[in-house]
């Protein structure tokens, strides 16, 4: 028999769980690599060539956002993954308020920005709702770095003749202040000391490609990084490396459904952390020059106490798709997040597919956690196995989207996910990836009504 899918008021994937993934797909270009070295582009008047430039929504966002400050930036028509992007001149410091709020990409803009013009606006910036994600660090490091920033009409408005180096003290490790200090530190007149830093996989990419461009930038123990200002920065072309993210979400679905799944250009060194935590429940993966290859089986996995922390711990947004897989391991697991105080809201549409979880205020874990004796729900206990039964889902952000797909994928039934915008700001193609491994998901654009043919 068929099922009739309404899709005519919003775009929406139809999943048919059940069917197990098997094959090889390829990961694509990191999304937090790439659009922050899009950002860094600024920093010269030459042109930047990054290769394996995922075709996403947030590379779109970051791309509008770049040409209005003044960037020409083209896609090589051979090869499809590369982008070229040239800045000559800034002829915007104040882009549009509507594509600053967009994500949280324009905060970065700040520095490039103040080196080339002396000038900047941007709004208050917008992204996922995975609770309050204060700029204030970025602020702050910048205001130590030289510039006078003042915030009014819902706008920052930063000015500054010359920015010049600092030692910086971060109160956590921010990725993205990380991030934004090692941009403006690059150009800043003496030597900027980042202390506790972060220093994931990402920001080591960055690194690379400042890097390449003439930075001096060199990595110290306990988290600290020397940035050595220079006069200038050219031109670079750097190939952006595999996202971790899409890795780990394709390995889960294929532990979820029983399945077989190789991933091209998954990267070992990356995924440690998580590779020791599938050891750890009793799930095997094997090694390969250019690829990792993930295989389930009929036994469950075991259950575990995981706790979120900066690279090289487990990453925050490991913790939704694991999640989905600790509803299928046997017995009672404990998940506590240590990153942010609001990402377990995706948990109450897993109940209703028929998972078992709870959540909770106390710090149910070891770690030394931010949260402690604060009315945040930042852990959750989870118990398993339990069947889950496809549903209708609202996806609120990227990484609980993601979630929700895979616990469809391995659900009895049908489930019609909306929302799914934040998906494509995030994953490059992955409906199409995961029905090149066997998947039944369908994609329907919400302009008419679809039948979605689903064998029943």
């Amino acid at each position: 028999m068929s099922e009739v899918v309404t899709a005519d008021r919003v775009a929406c994937y139809v999943v048919k769980g059940g069917a197990p993934l098997r094959g090889t797909v390829s990961v694509s270009g990191a999304k937090n690599a790439a659009t922050k070295m899009l950002v860094a582009s600024l920093l010269t008047e030459e042109t930047c060539t990054l290769h394996n430039t995922p075709r996403i929504g947030d590379v779109t966002i970051t791309e509008s956002l770049l040409r209005a400050i003044g960037s020409d930036i083209r896609w090589s028509p051979d090869h499809p993954s590369t982008m070229l992007i040239t800045t000559p001149h800034v002829i915007n410091h104040a882009p549009p308020q509507e594509l600053g709020r967009m994500n949280r990409l324009a905060v970065l803009t700040l520095g490039p920005m103040l080196h080339r013009c002396g000038e900047a606006t941007i709004p208050a910036p917008g992204g996922d709702r995975i609770g309050p994600r204060p700029i204030n660090f970025h602020i702050e490091g910048l205001i130590q770095m030289g510039a006078e920033i003042e915030f009014r009409d819902g706008c920052y408005h930063a000015k500054a003749k010359r920015l010049k180096g600092a030692t910086i003290r971060l109160p956590f490790p921010s990725v993205g202040t990380t991030e934004n200090l090692l941009m403006t530190a690059s150009l800043a007149k003496g030597v900027t000391i980042i202390e506790n830093a972060a220093i994931e996989p990402e920001i080591m990419d960055l690194i690379k490609f400042l890097q390449k461009m003439g930075a001096i930038i060199e990595l110290k123990v306990d988290r600290k990084i020397v940035v050595e200002g220079v006069q200038r920065l050219r031109g670079a072309t750097h190939r952006i490396l595999s996202d971790r993210l899409e890795a780990v979400s394709l390995a889960i679905a294929a532990y979820l459904t029983k399945g077989d799944v190789r991933l091209v250009g998954a990267n070992q060194d990356h995924l440690l952390t998580f590779l020791n935590t599938l050891y750890r429940i009793g799930l095997d993966f094997s090694v390969e020059d250019d690829a990792i290859r993930f295989f389930g089986s009929d036994c469950p996995p075991r259950s575990i106490a995981i706790e979120t922390d900066v690279h090289p711990g487990f990453m925050t947004d490991w913790q939704q798709p694991f999640t989905v897989l600790l509803t299928q391991a046997k017995g009672m697991s404990v998940v506590h997040e240590t990153i942010y105080e609001d990402r377990f809201g995706y948990t109450a549409a897993l109940n209703r597919m028929g998972a078992d979880t709870g959540l909770y205020t106390k710090c149910l874990g070891e770690m030394v956690c931010r949260f402690r004796e604060k009315e945040y729900f930042h852990s959750c206990i989870v118990r398993g196995p339990t069947p889950l039964t496809g549903t209708d889902l609202m996806m609120p952000d990227i990484r609980a989207g993601c979630s929700y797909i895979l616990a469809a994928l391995c659900a009895q039934g049908t489930s019609t996910l909306t929302g799914i915008e934040h998906i494509e700001r995030g994953y490059e193609r992955l409906p199409e990836k995961l029905r090149a491994l066997g998947a039944q998901i369908e994609r329907f654009d919400g302009r008419e009504t679809s039948e979605a043919l689903i064998d029943q």
